[in-house]
């Protein structure tokens, strides 16, 4: 983990550790009530734990009173091994825990936390700990990073529920525990578990979490974009995200991506960007949506096909005209333009998604390249080496192939449009085959 994300970390859970760093007090002897008496309060987590042992118990006090959270973690090791069935099993590890937390070992304090949720699911800090870390780890890249987001997103949900019900530890004042609570909820549950649902494209799931989250943390771009896109992926698109993707273009002036993103949804929900700029402006110094916000919406994508249709030949269109027709289009509109396109050769550039030597998966269209969507299936006349297919991916292509058939089902999550193409060739300097390295001869050695 990268040193300044494990900063960040510290800074945002040092709230979480400092009014719990205390583990609870074991007593020596059990405490059992009067004789013909229940004891008041019977719920097992308010039971005090009691160790027979006088050693074990030594040991235990001696590791949790220590202050220097490197000596302190070398003891508490020391007395889980040599006491591995203890009674304060669980309140030593979570002292551990939070003790590798302020000696800023974050790969310590991950691997405690996963054996802490062996121990219990429901722990707390755990849920919170391991949920951030997951996350963190996630955002770096690599080839388990969307299972981990996975793993982040569950550990929040399951930490939620947790969290509705969890009694105020002992020791703990109101205040302290009131903000502890807000900090597992706000700065990681919710940023997890959206997270999650944004990987799974489940949008309206992530929107009631970063509704959430939005309400306590109104100026955090990331909350603030997210929530925004959230919205405005769903289909039909919802017109609030119009206002939280233009409050995180205000909030991020200059990034040109998100003004790209906020700007074309504009568009396509409005259908002209008149009144934009205006929005952005408006949007900088709101911190909540206004009431009764709206955008006036553009003709349906019905109206604007057969609008396309009397503007353009089908024959003069770009594929990402094309698409657009035939997901949204009028069935006489639709006909139109898959009679004009298939079974007759296209040409188009277009992004590789994945390859095997006979057929390329392709997007064509801005979205679907931005997504890692593909949108066309084109089988190669010729197939292509192994060696080359796997090279192809990621890169841009100009291709020819002719239409067969096509899907389109709108009402799918995500929608869903993928037109096959065969008779398949690549083109130009897509076509060449890179070709492979002469060995460089070795002169003899002089004797």
């Amino acid at each position: 983990m990268k040193k300044s994300q494990v900063v960040v970390l510290f800074a945002l859970l040092a709230l979480v550790a400092l009014p719990l760093v205390q583990a609870q007090q074991p007593a020596t002897t059990p405490a059992a009530p009067a004789a013909g008496q229940q004891p008041a309060n019977p719920a097992p987590q308010q039971e005090k734990k009691v160790i027979k042992d006088p050693a074990e118990y030594n040991a235990y006090m001696a590791a949790t009173g220590t202050q220097d959270p490197n000596q302190r973690i070398s003891q508490l090791e020391s007395f889980l091994t040599t006491y591995p069935n203890s009674v304060m099993k669980e309140d030593a590890m979570e002292l551990l825990l939070k003790s590798y937390q302020q000696a800023g070992n974050a790969a310590k304090m991950l691997e405690t936390g996963q054996k802490l949720l062996q121990i219990d699911p429901n722990n707390l800090t755990a849920l919170a700990f391991v949920s951030y870390l997951e996350l963190t780890q996630a955002q770096q890249g690599g080839p388990d990073a969307a299972q981990k987001v996975t793993d982040a997103g569950q550990l929040a949900v399951r930490g939620l529920k947790v969290l509705q019900t969890a009694p105020k530890p002992e020791g703990v004042s109101d205040d302290q525990w009131a903000k502890t609570k807000d900090t597992f909820r706000y700065t990681i549950f919710d940023w997890s578990a959206a997270m999650a649902a944004v990987q799974a494209k489940d949008y309206p799931t992530a929107v009631n979490y970063l509704k959430d989250r939005v309400a306590n943390m109104p100026n955090d771009l990331g909350t603030v974009y997210y929530l925004g896109q959230s919205y405005l992926e769903q289909r039909p698109p919802v017109v609030d995200g119009l206002f939280w993707i233009a409050r995180a273009v205000a909030l991020a002036p200059n990034n040109t991506e998100i003004a790209k993103y906020g700007r074309s949804r504009y568009i396509r929900y409005h259908g002209t960007d008149q009144g934009w700029e205006q929005l952005v402006a408006d949007a900088k110094n709101q911190t909540t949506i206004p009431a009764g916000f709206t955008v006036a919406p553009a003709p349906s994508p019905a109206d604007q096909a057969h609008e396309m249709l009397a503007q353009k030949a089908p024959e003069k269109m770009a594929f990402a005209e094309w698409q657009f027709i035939l997901e949204n289009g009028s069935p006489a509109d639709v006909n139109t333009v898959w009679t004009a396109a298939k079974g007759k050769p296209i040409q188009a550039i277009a992004q590789v998604i994945s390859a095997t030597p006979k057929v390329l998966m392709l997007a064509a269209t801005e979205d679907d390249i931005q997504s890692k969507t593909a949108d066309i299936e084109l089988t190669l006349a010729t197939p292509i080496t192994a060696a080359r297919a796997a090279k192809l991916a990621g890169t841009q292509v100009t291709f020819q192939g002719v239409p067969t058939e096509y899907t389109s089902d709108q009402k799918a999550n995500p929608p869903v449009f993928i037109m096959k193409m065969n008779e398949g060739q690549l083109i130009g300097k897509s076509a060449e085959e890179p070709r492979p390295t002469k060995p460089t001869p070795h002169k003899p050695s002089a004797h």
